[in-house]
């Protein structure tokens, strides 16, 4: 006689979504765009665009922080990066962007390995803040204790932890992991912390009494993360995911965090539909990358090079279309959504009847996989 089966337990999987598989549905009130408040606050700063640059070499150095935080937005430096490594960055950003695509992996592993110099991160700093400019400086968890003090004594305004994948709890059998609760009492500045896509990993992140989370694994133009490690989410379900641990955290404690989704932006339309899904402010590489004052001439690269074994991130030739301000703010010529990113924001939250950003979470959404092809195949074939 066979003894009955057991039935077996079966891994679970759920749809998550990306930019292209969602649309907006419009309000029944509409709003004039000038009449809505794009305000960005974290800690006691208050910006007047939502909008954080990514902190890679190609997107930003002193010159284009300063100019970032006079149009209004949130420039982080990375001071893991080339910035804090060479004294003479331009002459090293050259070399990058004149490598041939056979070389330039092998080139810019060679160019991380160059020690980080303290004194230059402290130099970067002041001349951020010289400039009247806000400056907040990216590091990676495995040299902040080390540099977070620098950067303070030199002045930094805003600090962001970032890596890969980052948590709240880290297990390691060689050395104590950074503890945020910790840093947060030491560090007397608002510090962001990312990357992550869940909810309770968010949720867990604000706990330990950080200002901001940012959201995405792999997304990005020059991340390689989601092929190399098959680590991620699509945006929109992690920002879902991320904004309900924010709004759980809020009830808990009164404190609002604001999320800001980071990555995977390519066009106006993109950014509008991460604050639909519960996005406080967007974190754009590629995007920015493309600007004349852009350190990256015209390409754009992951920072996640100088691993020894496994490289991701790869350079991509973005060009360069237009102004710093052209892209934020336009007046554009061009039909595809890549300039006037606010105005694009400000439009969309005007047809959701929304004045605010809190308003624009509760734009309906609608899973929609046709929306960026339906009725567009005269546009698609003749690349417009």
């Amino acid at each position: 006689m066979c003894s009955a089966r057991a039935n077996p337990r079966l891994k679970q999987l759920r749809h998550a979504y990306g930019f292209d598989e969602v649309a907006i549905v419009p309000g029944d009130v509409t709003l004039n765009p000038d009449q809505t408040n794009i305000d960005f606050q974290v800690g006691d700063f208050t910006f007047a665009i939502p909008v954080l640059t990514s902190a890679m070499d190609s997107v930003v150095d002193v010159n284009f922080a300063i100019l970032m935080s006079k149009l209004g937005g949130l420039p982080v430096i990375n001071m893991d990066g080339i910035q804090a490594r060479y004294d003479n960055p331009d002459e090293v950003l050259d070399k990058i962007a004149k490598a041939s695509s056979t070389e330039v992996t092998a080139i810019l592993q060679k160019i991380y390995t160059e020690p980080i110099k303290e004194n230059l991160v402290g130099d970067r700093v002041r001349a951020i803040k010289k400039a009247g400019a806000v400056c907040a400086i990216s590091l990676i968890p495995a040299n902040t204790k080390r540099l977070a003090p620098i950067v303070a004594e030199a002045g930094g305004d805003i600090l962001a932890v970032q890596s890969t994948v980052t948590s709240a709890r880290h297990v390691s059998k060689s050395y104590r992991g950074l503890i945020f609760s910790e840093l947060c009492e030491q560090v007397k500045m608002p510090i962001i912390v990312g990357n992550c896509v869940s909810y309770s990993a968010c949720l867990e992140l604000m706990r330990t009494g950080i200002a901001g989370v940012l959201i995405g694994v792999g997304p990005g133009a020059a991340c390689t993360s989601r092929e190399v490690l098959g680590l991620g989410v699509p945006q929109i379900t992690a920002t879902i995911d991320s904004a309900a641990a924010r709004d759980e955290y809020f009830r808990e404690t009164g404190k609002y965090v604001p999320i800001i989704t980071d990555g995977g932006f390519r066009k106006g339309g993109d950014v509008c539909k991460a604050f639909a899904a519960g996005a406080d402010a967007v974190m754009l590489g590629s995007n920015l990358a493309q600007a004349k004052e852009a350190p990256g001439r015209g390409y754009h690269w992951g920072m996640s090079h100088p691993h020894p074994a496994l490289p991701r991130g790869t350079r991509i030739k973005v060009g360069t279309s237009t102004t710093l301000e052209q892209i934020l703010f336009g007046p554009t010529s061009v039909t595809h959504g890549s300039q006037n990113l606010v105005g694009a924001l400000r439009t969309a939250m005007g047809f959701c009847g929304a004045a605010t950003i809190k308003e624009m979470h509760d734009a309906e959404m609608v899973i929609a996989p046709a929306i960026v092809t339906e009725g567009k195949s005269l546009q698609m074939t003749q690349g417009v």
